[in-house]
């Protein structure tokens, strides 16, 4: 079975092209003429526009058209209204004092409705198109006409400014610009896509037929699932070296994508998946290789984007991004550089190692504090066997013994290899165990083990006091400043590494220069270019693309193979079909998504997939392929086993303590808990009186949202304000009277957006308002569709800090009604503080209550638990009393955790104070209050 039938069959199940819109206006969506192409003056109109765009500005929904077809003509038989741009783009409005500046924010391209793609790369050759000037030249009247026709239209005459009355009865063509909003989106010519990658060479070696056929072709293995949030399998850290802070779970993550061929993560909302996402594909980079990062939406690109910029490392190139990609074009047309020699690169990888041995100098001092701490604490259990052990084996217990040779020989008598070699070895280390013990023959190993372990807690005891105790708080200190320097150099020399003069051959300065004019050239004649260039190469000298799946195959070269690894983001919202021609670009893929969240919609109907697959001789694959109901991360799960990123560092705990009993089985780990979030009450039921719902909107609703974006607006949360509600008509209304109340400057200094729960996913802010939109009585289908649980999900974690809840809703039931009485009892942890386990921590916490000081022992953040939390609210901070019951290695993990979590931490362990709980406790008061 190849690849190329599965892409036939998909060819077969995705739509035969694009829906033929001929009106983009429509009611609270007109047109707005503008008397330059790049730049209108501040009208109530066009500050409309901009508000409306400010708060919708993670879904771009703002477009530029450039010439126009307008009036009526006949379609199938029916007259038709014609508001139709022939060239448009999506636009940013930056305002000025007295007019806007029109900003690109996406590709231009030719209506939909140009189908013949040689045609339309004609169209866009035409010379200066969209430049400046271009409107108002003798030859474009000719070009819209010629547009017109390849779009299946007659135009009777062209203009140069719109009609001041449209005459409906016939087709005019308009060369003016304007300015029109948009929400759809279109399927494009998926089928041709698909059909086009069917009869391409190199397919075997992909992630695409790695994820449906596995390596032997034939259907992959289904994946078991690994949940990681715990130690990471506890290898060793320091081999995954990452600008970015990891946890042992992403950098488990990171591992597995440098050698297995298909790695799927999942995870809650704030569960760390961008991050885990951008350290495996910089990884992959600073090997040497090359990664594609395709997105669902142009939001959650930016996001990774923006995740990358913000971190030492190599420049991504965001090739759906038309602003950032025009500096990418003027860069490239202006040149490359020699890039960085060799010299630079050895600097660099001597400045990391440099770096890495400054932290492992310094947690090798803490790990050697933390070792004699854990063995002196393991005393008190040897003291009634030492009698007795030291009367079998008397030598290990002499001050001068050297312990670690007795564990030599005992290893060495341990071999099971039967060659007259390995008994000769064994009975020399026998006789050497003898002398180095004092032990007599008939004393087992076992035995000696115990005594080494024994003599090894009577020195650290004795030790600990000599030095004065254990204290911690300069190297923990040292231990985070060496760790700034080591991810700074690690992403210095990642940034060099991408830009090295290795990498700038000269096909790779050919292939650059080509993409560069690529770059600016109309998007069907992009395409040809593309084609024709060398994709190795290219990638050779820049690794790192990010974009959104629909770019993915609009911008980048039709190549099996091109890059080394495809990161898919979002994956549960991206069906196969599109999924698809992504996988086929990458030797290997790294899939993320979350089930739990909104998925995507599909139109095929199950006959056609049982007809199509059996027409294509894939029955056996009909799990698979069940491209109605399998998303690309089911997909992907089917292939390999799906990693859990378990720890949550997003919302205070009452937010996400519903869905993560809910959804998530109680298996997130709210690294977000602390005494001043614990009990914060963060979410907020408002219930209307006297609703209804008039065409689907509820009136009072969208009154209670207004008031209360008003109230917040005196002093507006840092992190922004969201209003959304699952049904469109409700989120329209909504809009439409914070466009009333709002003007732009206001909207953006409130940070105010609106939106549907669709559109707001991957979307987050400090202050989030759901307005339900329901009433009782509403129809049964309304009521399921606001009870799905991926929306209902969705909805409720896309708060930071607080969440209110407008319903009309007198008698809710199922879903709604459980929230309901969630959101209206005090929060509360379902995971309980223990009692402390070590003497030492119980007779602290048993002085610090007598002097009135606040304890809880065994608090709960994340997966960790700390020894004793003491004070309140934001005053508490963190006491560790002895070494981690799991070893040094989850101690120093533990540490950094909570400190970058936000936690004052102390350490307080009894040999820095003589086993004295009383002095202990007065004199960390003491220090709690000079920090305080």
């Amino acid at each position: 079975m190849r690849a190329a039938t599965i892409l036939t069959a998909l060819a077969d199940l995705a739509p035969a092209g694009a829906e033929r819109v001929f009106d983009v206006s429509g009611t609270g969506r007109p047109l707005v003429w503008l008397p330059e192409p790049h730049r209108g003056p501040r009208t109530a109109r066009l500050d409309r526009l901009a508000a409306l765009d400010a708060l919708h500005r993670d879904e771009r929904i703002l477009r530029l058209g450039l010439t126009f077809l307008v009036g009526g003509t006949d379609v199938a038989g029916t007259r038709r209204r014609v508001r139709l741009p022939l060239l448009a783009q999506p636009v940013r409005l930056e305002r000025g004092r007295r007019a806007y500046r029109v900003v690109p924010a996406g590709d231009l391209e030719l209506t939909s409705l140009i189908e013949d793609r040689d045609l339309a790369a004609r169209l866009e050759a035409a010379p200066g198109l969209a430049g400046p000037g271009w409107l108002t030249a003798p030859g474009t009247a000719a070009w819209v006409t010629a547009a017109a026709q390849a779009a299946g239209l007659a135009v009777e005459r062209v203009v140069p400014r719109p009609p001041r009355s449209v005459d409906e009865a016939i087709l005019t063509g308009v060369a003016s610009a304007a300015l029109f909003v948009t929400r759809d989106v279109f399927a494009g010519r998926l089928r041709d896509t698909l059909l086009n990658w069917a009869g391409r060479p190199g397919l075997t070696e992909t992630a695409l037929t790695r994820i449906y056929l596995g390596p032997s072709g034939t259907p992959a293995d289904t994946g078991t699932s690994t949940d990681t949030g715990g130690s990471g399998g506890g290898r060793d850290e320091d081999d995954v070296l990452s600008p970015l802070a990891l946890n042992a779970a992403q950098r488990d993550v990171v591992r597995r994508t440098r050698t297995e061929p298909v790695v799927v993560v999942s995870g809650a909302p704030g569960n760390g998946k961008s991050h885990a996402l951008v350290a495996a594909a910089l990884d992959t980079v600073g090997r040497g290789g090359s990664v594609l990062v395709a997105t669902q939406s142009a939001h959650a690109a930016e996001v990774l984007g923006e995740l990358l910029r913000r971190h030492p490392g190599p420049s991504p190139v965001l090739f759906g991004d038309a602003e950032r990609r025009e500096t990418v074009a003027a860069d490239l047309a202006g040149g490359i550089a020699v890039g960085v020699d060799d010299a630079r690169l050895r600097d660099d990888a001597a400045a990391v190692a440099a770096a890495r041995d400054r932290v492992a100098a310094v947690r090798s001092g803490i790990t050697a504090a933390l070792e004699q701490e854990r063995l002196a604490a393991t005393l008190p259990g040897w003291q009634p066997l030492l009698p007795a052990l030291g009367h079998d084996a008397p030598a290990i217990f002499a001050p001068d013994a050297d312990l670690a040779a007795v564990r030599r020989a005992l290893a060495d008598t341990g071999r099971g290899d039967t060659s007259w070699w390995h008994r000769l070895r064994r009975a020399q280390a026998t006789r050497r165990l003898r002398r180095l013990t004092g032990a007599g023959p008939e004393i087992p190993a076992k035995r000696l083990r115990a005594a080494v372990d024994a003599a090894e807690a009577v020195r650290a005891a004795a030790r600990l006091p000599a030095s004065g105790g254990t204290d911690l708080s300069a190297a923990w200190q040292a231990l985070a400043e060496a760790d700034a320097a080591l991810a700074e150099a690690v992403g210095t020399a990642l940034r060099h590494q991408a830009t090295s003069a290795r990498r700038w051959t000269g096909d790779a300065r050919r292939a650059a220069g080509a993409l560069g004019a690529s770059l600016r050239a109309g998007r069907n004649r992009r395409r040809e270019m593309l084609a024709g260039l060398d994709a190795q190469a290219l990638v050779r000298a820049l690794p790192l693309w990010v974009g959104t799946v629909a770019d993915v195959e609009d911008l980048l070269p039709p190549v099996s193979g091109m890059f080394d690894l495809v990161v898919l983001d979002e994956a549960a919202h991206v069906d196969q079909l599109r999924a698809a021609p992504v996988l086929a670009r990458a030797g290997r893929a790294l899939v993320a998504g979350d089930p739990r969240q909104l998925r995507f919609v599909s139109f095929v109907s199950d006959e056609d997939v049982t007809a199509t697959l059996h027409r294509h001789g894939l029955d056996r694959f009909a799990d698979r392929l069940d491209v109605r109901r399998s998303s690309a991360f089911d997909l992907a799960a089917g292939a390999a086993p799906v990693t859990w990123l378990g720890e949550h560092y997003r919302s205070t705990p009452h937010l996400i303590g519903f869905s993560a009993r809910r959804f998530y089985g109680d298996r997130l780990k709210l690294v977000t808990r602390h005494p001043r979030t614990e009990h914060t009450d963060a979410i907020d039921a408002l219930t209307t009186t006297d609703a209804a719902v008039v065409d689907g909107v509820n009136q009072a609703e969208v009154d209670a949202v207004l008031d209360l974006v008003g109230k917040l607006a005196a002093q507006p949360p840092g992190g922004g304000i969201a209003v959304i509600s699952p049904f469109r008509a409700q989120a329209d209304a909504v809009e439409a009277a914070l466009l009333s109340a709002y003007d732009v400057d206001e909207i953006e200094r409130l940070g105010l957006r609106s939106g549907t729960v669709h559109a707001f996913q991957g979307s987050e802010a400090d202050v989030v308002i759901v307005s339900l939109g329901l009433v009782d009585d509403d129809p049964p289908g309304r009521h399921r569709f606001l009870a799905d649980p991926n929306l209902f999900n969705v909805m409720v974690t896309r708060a930071r800090k607080q969440l209110t809840v407008v319903t009309s809703l007198r008698s809710p039931d199922g879903i709604v009604a459980d929230y309901l009485r969630y959101a209206a009892q005090p929060p509360a942890s379902t995971i309980a503080d223990t009692p402390a386990s070590e003497p030492w921590a119980r007779a602290l916490a048993v002085e610090l209550d007598r002097i009135g000081v606040p304890v809880r022992p065994g608090y709960p953040v994340g997966r960790w638990r700390i020894d004793l939390c003491i004070g309140e609210d934001a005053d508490a901070v963190g006491v560790m009393c002895g070494v981690h019951p799991d070893g040094v290695a989850a101690h120093v993990e533990r540490q950094r955790t909570l400190v970058r979590a936000g936690w004052r931490l102390h350490d307080v362990f009894a040999s820095r104070w003589a086993d004295d709980p009383i002095r202990a406790a007065l004199d960390l008061t003491a220090r709690m209050g000079k920090v305080q």
